[in-house]
């Protein structure tokens, strides 16, 4: 018995040494594992804790943790992660150290810092650059001189200053030559003053007894009126010189509904012949001239619109007039009061809009020179108009002093 008991014992424990080891190798095996595992991760915090575990440390040879730093490297070249933190991170693996944070921060903060340098200063020199572009292009650019403000040549020193009227012209009534503008293409709402092309065309295209009735449109108007009644009717040579003495607005559109049916009919062909009497910039929308959207002239225009007009006899006999007596006995008197106050008028005519201030056109003569005077937008009217015509005779005379002794010259070569 105690031979039988001798040899199970015997067995039991060869048994237990097979059995056991199996387990060995398999606790040998995982250092194995878990660097195939570390292979296909990549550096993480779990394999500097790996040489930590005695488990490791006893089946697993010391080159465990070299074999597991050269893996990370085979990785790390193929990723496209800079050789710096490659290489920090191997420095860290293998002293076992775990500052991640800070050898990660490092090559991030190295980067940014040569990064703004480079940025910073183009952006300021193109800044300046463009500052100075700027500031030069500004000294060197200079709006377009303006001809018609500019003064003419023979002028007394600042005599345009002297002329409220916001534009002006005057002009050799031969020849339309300037004598002196201040900005003569300027448009403004003519007022009256374009009562000058509803007269010539009525005059031209009714005659004197032709008889013309009032709408409710024409008693309507404004003043200033002659106050015509709708139940009466009117001779056009009276409603003509109404028109032109006293600047009747109910007068000026009775005639314009008789000569086109409309006011605004009227209104167009007062256009087309303001063109063909060498306007260019006027637009007519009314027949008297009142403010009104889109209605437009320059002086220029109205003194050559004036210029024609006085070569027509019958237009200038009418302008001459200081008063007439209607066939209705009604007393007309001209708001010219150039004829009383300056010497050598032939005629004239006036305007007054709050938008169109103060207009004029008239024509003088004086010892065989004759000057056609167009002004817009005064506050002082018959003050500017006695400066104008004043200087505008002295500016002729000079003229034909100047062109006298030219011709003197060339004859005695």
């Amino acid at each position: 018995m105690p031979r039988f008991l001798s040899f199970t014992l015997t067995l039991m424990a060869v048994s237990i040494v097979l059995l056991l080891q199996p387990v060995s190798s398999v606790h040998g095996a995982q250092p194995t594992a878990t660097a195939t595992k570390t292979k296909k991760q990549g550096p993480s915090p779990s394999i500097a804790k790996a040489p930590a575990k005695p488990a490791a440390q006893a089946a697993a040879p010391a080159k465990s943790p070299v074999k597991t730093s050269v893996a990370v490297p085979k990785k790390t070249k193929a990723s496209p992660v800079a050789p710096a933190s490659a290489q920090t991170k191997r420095s860290t693996q293998v002293s076992g150290t775990a500052k991640p944070a800070v050898a990660k921060k490092q090559p991030r903060v190295a980067a940014r810092q040569p990064a703004p340098a480079p940025k910073a200063v183009p952006t300021q020199q193109v800044k300046k650059a463009k500052k100075n572009n700027t500031a030069t292009a500004r000294s060197t650019v200079r709006p377009a001189p303006v001809t018609a403000s500019a003064e003419p040549a023979g002028a007394p020193q600042g005599f345009e200053k002297q002329i409220s009227a916001r534009s002006a012209i005057i002009l050799d009534a031969k020849t339309g030559g300037e004598l002196f503008t201040k900005y003569p293409d300027n448009p403004r709402q003519p007022a009256s003053t374009i009562k000058i092309v509803t007269a010539m065309i009525a005059i031209k295209s009714l005659k004197d007894n032709d008889v013309v009735e009032v709408s409710n449109h024409a008693a309507s108007m404004p003043s200033s009126k002659v106050f015509l009644e709708t139940s009466k009717r009117y001779q056009a040579d009276d409603l003509i010189n109404a028109v032109l003495l006293s600047s009747a607005n109910d007068a000026s559109v009775a005639l314009a509904e008789k000569v086109a049916g409309s006011e605004e009919s009227f209104a167009n062909l007062m256009t087309i012949s303001a063109r063909m009497w060498g306007a260019r910039n006027t637009v007519c929308r009314t027949a008297s001239g009142l403010t009104a959207l889109g209605q437009q002239s320059t002086s220029r225009d109205l003194a050559n619109i004036f210029r024609f007009a006085m070569q027509h006899e019958e237009f200038a006999r009418r302008m001459r007039e200081k008063s007439v007596t209607t066939s209705y006995g009604k007393v007309l008197r001209n708001h010219n009061k150039a004829l009383w106050k300056v010497d050598g008028a032939l005629g004239g005519k006036t305007g007054y809009t709050v938008a169109a201030r103060q207009t004029y056109v008239g024509q003088f003569s004086r010892n065989g020179q004759t000057i056609v005077v167009a002004l817009m937008g005064s506050e002082t009217m018959w003050a500017d108009l006695g400066k104008l015509v004043e200087y505008g005779f002295k500016k002729q005379k000079d003229e034909q002093l100047a062109q006298l002794g030219s011709s003197g010259v060339r004859g005695s070569n």
